[in-house]
C-alpha cells in the first residue's frame, strides 16, 4: 500500500506542477523526476516501491491500449499529415538508436 501511495503522491505533485507551469511538461514525467531524485537522495526506500513497480512496469502494455484506441478513433484529423508523421517517426527513432548506442559505449569504455 505505501508504494502505491508514494508513486501516485509523485504522479499528482508533477501534475500539479505541470499545470502550474502551463503544461508545458507533461505531469507524469516531472511527477517521475521528482521520484528519481527522491530515490537518489534517499528520501524514497526503493525496497518500498520495488513490488508496484515490478507489477507496474510488467503490466505496461494495458496502458498503451487507451492510447492505440483512441489514435484509431482521431485518424481523420491527422490521416493528411501522414508523410510528416512517418518523417518524424524516422528521424526520432535514428536519433534514439544513435545516442543510446553512443551513451553503452562510453559507459562500456569506463568499465
Amino acid at each position: 500500500m505505501y508504494g502505491i501511495f508514494i508513486i501516485f503522491l509523485f504522479y499528482t505533485l508533477g501534475t500539479l506542477i505541470s499545470l502550474a507551469m502551463g503544461e508545458l511538461i507533461p505531469g507524469s514525467v516531472i511527477g517521475m523526476v521528482l521520484l528519481f531524485i527522491s530515490l537518489l537522495a534517499g528520501w524514497v526506500n526503493p525496497e518500498k516501491i520495488r513490488q508496484v513497480a515490478i507489477f507496474l512496469t510488467g503490466n505496461m502494455a494495458l496502458f498503451f491500449v487507451p492510447v492505440g484506441v483512441g489514435l484509431m478513433a482521431t485518424t481523420h484529423y491527422f490521416s493528411g499529415e501522414l508523410p510528416a508523421i512517418v518523417t518524424t517517426i524516422a528521424i526520432s527513432t535514428l536519433l534514439v538508436m544513435v545516442s543510446v548506442g553512443w551513451i553503452q559505449q562510453l559507459l562500456e569504455r569506463k568499465k
